[in-house]
């Protein structure tokens, strides 16, 4: 945050004064003594200069507390909430996010506390293998960003956001699905590639979705769907690895990759030669 030499002098003032004045041995004086513009500064020093949160959030909450209803007390409160998130603080970071938007929903400031609770879940979101409903709750926030504040500085990031955390859910569908397809259990497996077929379309897991459902299906000795799910790979993705994989395990056993039979891939396949998909 960029300052003026008056604005940074204040600053430094009203620092020395909560300090003390240097005198490292004495209390601080009671923040009642004084304006919630001095405490709000106080904040601001200990989350810049010292790059401390949790002393930042205490400074933050005073102002809320004795000067309720001020222009201070609503900037302290988005500074909370962005303090609480840099202390890796995110149920309280999505509180204060949220009260921020229930007292302030017109503000110009809305749209970054929307930000902030969105990002209160996207951080959190974890390995492939863990529960995936942050990244659900990750992605309702964000679309609320793009949707609700398509012109602020922070739509941008929220899309790109919003893409990885859809790239995420698809990538645990596909784990799950390869689980599935190692141990044989081909029509659970089957069943969690079609999801990313046909509710990840846009993700970088359709190609290997749809190569492992030539194996699936061939497995199971369907060889007309397995057919239409090569179709539709060499159609989209012929420049990718897994069409080739697909290719070879079709053609070895004299099959063609072309779409065959009315199965749920058969009428992808008519969508997509419609321009209707992907």
């Amino acid at each position: 945050m960029v300052k003026s030499g008056a604005r940074m002098l204040g600053t430094a003032l009203c620092v020395a004064l909560l300090t003390g004045c240097g005198g490292g041995s004495q209390k601080e004086p009671p923040l009642e003594n004084f304006t919630a513009e001095q405490i709000y500064q106080r904040g601001e020093y200990e989350l810049e200069a010292q790059t401390k949160p949790d002393r930042a959030i205490r400074y933050f909450s005073e102002v809320e507390r004795l000067y309720p209803y001020t222009e201070w007390a609503k900037r302290a409160l988005i500074m909370q909430a962005y303090s609480y998130h840099k202390a890796k603080n995110y149920e309280e970071a999505r509180g204060a996010a949220q009260r921020f938007l229930d007292f302030y929903p017109g503000d110009e400031d809305a749209a970054y506390a929307q930000y902030l609770l969105a990002l209160s879940y996207y951080d959190q979101i974890d390995e492939v293998g863990r529960d995936q409903g942050l990244t659900f709750q990750a992605l309702q926030a964000l679309r609320v960003v793009i949707e609700q504040y398509p012109d602020s500085e922070y739509a941008q990031s929220a899309i790109l956001k919003f893409d990885l955390a859809f790239d995420h859910l698809a990538a645990k569908e596909m784990e799950i699905g390869r689980y599935y397809l190692k141990r044989g259990h081909y029509s659970a497996a089957i069943n969690r590639f079609r999801t990313v077929v046909e509710d990840f379309q846009t993700t970088t897991h359709t190609a290997e979705a749809l190569h492992r459902l030539v194996e699936g299906y061939l497995a199971l000795g369907l060889p007309n769907e397995a057919q239409t799910a090569g179709a539709i790979l060499g159609h989209n993705y012929r420049s990718s690895p897994f069409y080739d994989d697909s290719y070879r395990l079709l053609t070895g056993r004299g099959l063609a990759m072309e779409a065959r039979g009315d199965s749920w891939l058969a009428q992808v396949y008519r969508q997509m030669i419609r321009g209707e998909w992907l």
